[in-house]
């Protein structure tokens, strides 16, 4: 009669709770389908390869932000997922006067998704150039417009690693007076040193805008439910069962699978990381799904129904349970410099359900 117990456990189980048993279908690597999107087309993808001082800065807030891997550390210093660098989109003229260079730039800002929304805007550039005879003292001013008047730009923070960072956030608001989609700056510059100095030096490079972004679209894999099942009491008392149970190499377990961007003919457009390791989960899922696994209640009905009700019933599917982001520094369509965090691309670890 004892052995009716579960038997009779099981049916009452099978009218409470469905099994759906259908393995769930995850589109495979879904960073490469993620990227895919902003990969080099036959039109009007402008992008060649990034050298200079706006790839060399976006390589340092990379090394900051991520591993070798692409993961996320923490405390990262971008503070937000998706960081945007803008070039000047046209110059003006005959920048060099004497002593002075000034140069009008524009930075266009139209076509942005309108699923990112601006947390702030910085302008980059060397506040302090050396020459052979002296050095190069910069600043910026904002173009004055009817509605507003000329603004001198601030650093808004201490130079870093001869770098100087100019918020520009206020400016890129409504009725800020700039035109829509653009933003006006002058880049102006003064010879400091011997009057002997060669009357035009060679031109610094044009500063860059950047864009501190926060994308609300979710990610491309759902975050699992995270619900821990109780500790089996149906499986105590089945004492048998628990003797059949055993770890084996074949158990349901994380496996290596590393994709190179060389391979795939996108290293000239994905700049960092190199390799991309989605990992994925493979194997059996053990007659005792110890606490280890996280899977939930439903997961161990099923495998008691498939042992000791019907075998046809499959057992619960190994698949991914917890997934890591990863960081992507990318050439955009128009040349300019894209990072980009993508949430749940990296698995981490493995339950049965």
């Amino acid at each position: 009669m004892a052995l009716l117990r579960p038997f009779t456990t099981f049916l009452l189980l099978l009218v409470a709770v469905p099994l759906s048993w259908a393995a769930s279908q995850t589109p495979p690597l879904p960073l490469l389908q993620a990227l895919r999107a902003q990969a080099p087309g036959s039109r009007g993808w402008r992008g060649g390869p990034a050298s200079g001082q706006p790839l060399r800065y976006m390589l340092e807030l990379y090394r900051r932000a991520a591993d070798r891997e692409g993961r996320p550390r923490r405390g990262r210093s971008p503070g937000t997922n998706t960081v945007r660098l803008v070039q000047a989109a046209s110059h003006g003229g005959q920048p060099w006067a004497g002593r002075w260079y000034v140069q009008p730039l524009t930075y266009r800002l139209g076509g942005q998704p309108e699923a990112e929304r601006l947390l702030r805007a910085t302008v980059v550039y060397p506040q302090s150039l050396p020459l052979p005879r002296g050095r190069l003292l910069c600043a910026l001013e904002l173009v004055a417009t009817t509605e507003a008047p000329m603004v001198l730009l601030s650093p808004s923070a201490p130079p870093r690693r001869g770098w100087t960072e100019a918020d520009v956030t206020p400016y890129l608001s409504p009725g800020n007076g700039s035109a829509e989609g653009t933003l006006a700056l002058r880049h102006v510059c003064v010879r400091a040193g011997r009057a002997a100095a060669p009357p035009a030096p060679s031109a610094p490079a044009d500063p860059f805008l950047l864009l501190f972004l926060n994308d609300t679209r979710s990610g491309t894999l759902p975050e699992p439910r995270r619900s821990r099942r109780d500790a089996g009491t149906l499986v105590h008392d089945l004492p048998g069962y628990l003797r059949e149970a055993g770890a084996d190499k074949s158990d349901c377990s994380l496996r290596s699978f590393p994709v190179s961007f060389a391979q795939l003919g996108w290293d000239h457009w994905i700049i960092a990381p190199h390799r991309y390791n989605p990992r994925y989960c493979k194997g059996a899922c053990p007659r005792l799904l110890r606490d280890g696994y996280h899977a939930p209640n439903h997961a161990v009905v099923q495998n008691l129904v498939h042992q000791l009700v019907d075998a046809n019933v499959p057992r619960p599917s190994c698949v991914p349970y917890r997934y890591s982001p990863i960081s992507v520094l990318m050439i955009q369509h128009d040349g300019g410099i894209l990072y980009k965090e993508y949430e749940n691309m990296i698995a981490e670890s493995c339950t049965c359900r």
